[in-house]
C-alpha cells in the first residue's frame, strides 16, 4: 500500500515529506494507522547527528493509533485496537525483561537501524529501503511496526493527546519518580524544561517533593514550569544553586535530574555539585556518542555518597508505566493536554521542529490526515 511519510535522508538535511511503499505485516507484526505523533527532540538530535543511525530513515517514535491489519501470531492486539506505541519494543522473555528490566530489553538493539529484528524493512522508496525509527516511523500515515511495541488503550482517549505517553512523559515522569526516588519532602533540582523536563516537574510533585527547582534559560519554559508544580526557578546553574543553598540551609538537593536538549559537562558538574550527601544526580539528556562528558570530583563522589543515575525511558517498563499514566491522566493527577503548545500537520513538520529549536513550544504534535 502506499502512505505519505516524513523521512530524512542525513544528517543536517531538512526532513521530506514523500509517498513511499508499505508491505503488509509479518509474523508478530501489525499494521497500524496513525492518528497522531509526538514531535520529540530525539528526532531532532538524527537531524544533527547526535544519534547514529541508518539513513535513510522514515522518523516519528512517539505514535498513537487504530490497528488495521494483524499478522500471524499476533496475540497481544486485535484489529480495531486503539494503542499507544512504545518506542522501545518489549519482548517479555529476554533476560533483562525476566528481571523486570523490560525497559533494556535486547529488541531495543535495532530501534536506531530501522530494521525489523530480522534485518529487514517495511518501508521502500525510489529504490532504496528506509527504515523505522525505533521500529515505528509514526511520522507515516500507516507503518507495520511490531506487536511487541502496542499498549491497548480505551477507545474514548484522545489519541492526539495521549500519544505523548509514548517517550516523552513516562522519560520525565519515571526520571523523578523511578530514577530519581524523589520522596515526600525532597528537594529536586530539574536542569530543562522542555517537554520531558515539565513531565519531571509534574512526577517530582506527585512524588511529594517539597521543593522543585526548575532550571531553563527561556522565560516561557520557566513560566510553563511554575503551571506544572515547580516551587522555584532559575534562569542559571548559579542561580538554582543559590536557590537551593537558601531553601535547604546549605544542606543541598536530594536529586538532580538533567533533561535538557543536549548534555552537556558543565550542567552536569552543576548537578553534581548542588547535590546534598547521598544525593543522587539522574541523566536523561542524550549526549553525543563520541563524547566523555561527565567529570567529577571524585572525591565528592566517594565521602559525599553521592550517585550518578542514567535513566532511559524513566527506568520504567513500557506495558506497566504507560496504563499506569493513563489512569493518572484519567484521575486528573497529570496533566497532558495542558503541555500541548500546538497541533501541526506531517507537511509543518520541519516548522515544528523549529519552533521546539526555537523554544516556543512545551510539546508539539503532528495529526495526520487520512
Amino acid at each position: 500500500m502506499k502512505t505519505k511519510a516524513a523521512v530524512i535522508r542525513g544528517v543536517g538535511q531538512d526532513w521530506e515529506v514523500i509517498e513511499a511503499d508499505l508491505d503488509a505485516p509479518k509474523a508478530n507484526e501489525v499494521l497500524i494507522r496513525f492518528v497522531a505523533a509526538g514531535l520529540c527532540h530525539s528526532d531532532e538530535h538524527i537531524r544533527h547527528g547526535d544519534l547514529d543511525v541508518r539513513f535513510p530513515i522514515v522518523g516519528g517514535h512517539e505514535g498513537a493509533g487504530v490497528i488495521e491489519q494483524v499478522g500471524e501470531g499476533v496475540s497481544r492486539v486485535r484489529v480495531g485496537d486503539h494503542v499507544i506505541c512504545s518506542f522501545l519494543p518489549v519482548c517479555g522473555h529476554c533476560r533483562f525483561c525476566a528481571r523486570g528490566k523490560s525497559y533494556l530489553c535486547d529488541l531495543g538493539a535495532t530501534i536506531l537501524e530501522g530494521s525489523m529484528p530480522d534485518g529487514t524493512f517495511r518501508f521502500h522508496a525510489d529504490g532504496e529501503d528506509f527504515g523505522a525509527l525505533d521500529l515505528l516511523g509514526t511520522f507515516s500515515q500507516y507503518a507495520v511496526i511490531r506487536e511487541d511495541s502496542c499498549i491497548v488503550i480505551d477507545k474514548d482517549l484522545p489519541l492526539d493527546v495521549v500519544v505523548l505517553l509514548g517517550c516523552g512523559v513516562p522519560t520525565g515522569w519515571g526520571s523523578a519518580v523511578k530514577a530519581g526516588e524523589v520522596q515526600p519532602g525532597d528537594t529536586t533540582v530539574i536542569y530543562g524544561t522542555g517537554g520531558i523536563g515539565n513531565y519531571a516537574v509534574q512526577g517530582a510533585a506527585y512524588a511529594g517533593a517539597q521543593n522543585i527547582v526548575a532550571v531553563d534559560p527561556i522565560p516561557f519554559k520557566r513560566e510553563a514550569a511554575g503551571r506544572f508544580g515547580a516551587t522555584h526557578v532559575a534562569a542559571t546553574a548559579e542561580e538554582a544553586q543559590q536557590i537551593v543553598h537558601e531553601i535547604t540551609h546549605g544542606v543541598g538537593a536530594d536529586q538532580s535530574i538533567i533533561t535538557m536538549d543536549v548534555l552537556r559537562e558543565e550542567v552536569v558538574s552543576s548537578a553534581f555539585s548542588v547535590l546534598a550527601k547521598g544525593g543522587t544526580a539522574v541523566v536523561t539528556s542524550v549526549a553525543d556518542a563520541e563524547l566523555r562528558n561527565i567529570h567529577v570530583h571524585g572525591f565528592e563522589l566517594t565521602l559525599f555518597n553521592k550517585r550518578i543515575q542514567g535513566s532511559l525511558y524513566g527506568s520504567g517498563n513500557p506495558f506497566e508505566e504507560i496504563p499506569r499514566l493513563v489512569g493518572l491522566y484519567r484521575a486528573g493527577k497529570l496533566q497532558l493536554d495542558e503541555t500541548i503548545t500546538r497541533r501541526y500537520r506531517l507537511d509543518e513538520v520541519n516548522q515544528g521542529y523549529q519552533d521546539l529549536l526555537d523554544g516556543k513550544n512545551v510539546r508539539g504534535v503532528i495529526i495526520h490526515e487520512h
